[in-house]
């Protein structure tokens, strides 16, 4: 059952759970990014503070986290700056200053200093770098590599083993047998968009002329059957 969307109030959202924020471009979205962070940094609505390294900011390219990292930062900084001063013009910041206790303020102003201080290594990422940075660190509970490259775009990698399998299995033929092979595909691109649908397909059952493909059947014997 869909909920009704309601206004955002930035010191009003709850910071648990899973909440979803719309917005279009140019409406303030790392603008409320900040906020939510200096809220997370302060522990306001939480059971406890959050050091940066605890808050996992997720975006989609390596220019939006240095954005990311270089806004929040600056939030962080004049946040302190309110705590200390104990007013501030900006709404958000005055209302923020004001629900905690004047003798509170200080060690506020000093947890969000340190937190700016900290911002070179906060979690904020690419999709792709968080990814490949737990894949490094669990590599050996989760039985992967411990050094690993992600590849976005699998399709060069995927052509490319298809291409070396045509020289190693294919080259070696005498002409008789290339050619029975070139009957069905004239290139390795030909070979891969057969092969295609078969990958996306889950478990694949192969058959030539209505036998089923012994495993580990070379291609001498497809081509024999």
């Amino acid at each position: 059952m869909s909920q009704a969307s309601e206004p955002l109030r930035p010191l009003a959202l709850p910071l648990d759970g899973v909440r979803l924020i719309e917005a279009s471009a140019g409406t303030g979205k790392t603008w409320t990014i900040a906020a939510l962070y200096v809220r997370a940094v302060l522990g306001h609505g939480l059971p406890r503070p959050l050091l940066p390294p605890q808050i996992l900011v997720v975006t989609f390219t390596e220019a939006a986290t240095q954005e990311l990292r270089e806004r929040i930062r600056a939030r962080l900084v004049e946040a302190a700056v309110a705590f200390r001063a104990g007013t501030v013009n900006e709404p958000l910041l005055g209302e923020l200053v004001a629900s905690y206790a004047p003798e509170q303020r200080p060690a506020c102003a000093r947890r969000l200093e340190l937190a700016a201080q900290w911002m070179d290594e906060a979690a904020i990422f690419t999709i792709h770098g968080w990814s490949q940075r737990m894949l490094t660190q669990h590599a050996f509970g989760s039985g992967h590599a411990f050094a690993q490259t992600l590849e976005p775009d699998e399709s060069e990698l995927l052509a490319e083993c298809v291409r070396d399998y045509w020289r190693q299995a294919f080259y070696p033929l005498d002409e008789a047998t290339l050619a029975a092979v070139q009957a069905e595909w004239r290139t390795p691109d030909a070979l891969l968009r057969s092969l295609l649908p078969l990958l996306g397909s889950g478990e694949a059952t192969l058959r030539v002329d209505g036998e089923v493909l012994v495993a580990g059947e070379g291609i001498g014997g497809l081509l024999a059957a």
